[in-house]
């Protein structure tokens, strides 16, 4: 028997008469119980799933953290990524429950369950770029690609390179700022390639062209002694993980001849380092009278 048939039945009978009748309301109240019970497990569900995932949360800080060093920005990190865990894990398990629950109560639940699906379509349609944000960004949280701090170039859709510091790490957006200073606010479904140069170590790559009738090999071997003594030097020794690797002549070019060098440093420093090499390589040329091509 349904519930408006029930009640109509009440209403009709009179109020005394049909509670009188067992078989009247002993079937709603055990409805009645059957609710009660998935109202309790959904509510205890999602309370051992907030449990569960705020203990998986110190799994994630380390997961991420390859140093074994955790941050304060990590445990951002993490808190976003069990905040929306929790978040979807609640949604889900109440739905659930309010179905069971209207099945219970003998409500024909199949015409809420096709509307419901007509309406989540119709959303995800529309929404389908703002959950592409959404996944993007977990994704970037919880394989810990990018921290603030770290200087990245990143390609979007457009195929327009666009390099900064990363200044916010957000669920829908990744926050860059320039070196002029301009702020790139990046929806992170857009991003089609990342590039860190901050994630461990850096190499600054130096590379110069010499005139043709310069001395090649002379060059080489003040770029290498430029290269130790800048190592040596108080301020960098820190900074430069390795000796300077001179990689010889790269290539010949209509103006001059092209050498190459790397040198490896601690993560963001390489433009400092990469500056004051430049500085006394051009001093040093200079010194020994080898010419660059003219201009």
């Amino acid at each position: 028997m349904r519930f408006s048939e029930a009640l109509a039945r009440i209403l009709s009978g009179g109020l005394s008469a049909e509670l009188n009748r067992v078989e009247v309301w002993l079937p709603w109240a055990l409805r009645g119980v059957k609710v009660l019970i998935i109202l309790i497990g959904a509510w205890l569900i999602t309370r051992i799933a907030r449990r569960l995932l705020r203990n998986l949360r110190a799994y994630i800080v380390r997961a991420m953290d390859r140093d074994g060093r955790p941050s304060q920005e990590l445990e951002k990190r993490a808190a976003t990524i069990v905040a929306v865990l929790s978040k979807v894990v609640g949604i889900t398990v109440w739905l659930v429950a309010l179905v069971m629950g209207l099945n219970e109560l003998t409500y024909n639940v199949q015409p809420l369950l096709a509307g419901l699906g007509v309406a989540g379509l119709a959303v995800g349609l529309g929404a389908q770029t703002l959950i592409k944000d959404w996944l993007g960004g977990l994704f970037l949280l919880l394989e810990d690609q990018l921290r603030i701090g770290d200087a990245v170039t990143i390609i979007g859709t457009s195929g327009a390179p666009i390099s900064g510091a990363v200044e916010e790490i957000n669920l829908r957006t990744t926050v860059l700022r320039a070196e002029n200073g301009a702020v790139y606010v990046i929806p992170n479904g857009s991003i089609a390639q990342l590039s860190n140069s901050t994630r461990e170590y850096a190499y600054y790559i130096f590379e110069t062209t010499l005139a043709h009738g310069a001395d090649a090999k002379r060059a080489l071997e003040i770029l290498a002694s430029v290269g130790a003594e800048l190592a040596a030097t108080k301020e960098f020794q820190l900074m430069i993980l390795a000796p300077i690797e001179v990689m010889g002549v790269d290539r010949l070019t209509e103006h001059g001849t092209v050498i190459r060098a790397r040198i490896k440093t601690v993560a963001a420093k390489q433009a400092n380092v990469g500056r004051e090499l430049n500085l006394r390589v051009k001093t040093a040329f200079d010194a020994a009278g080898i010419p660059f091509p003219p201009v």
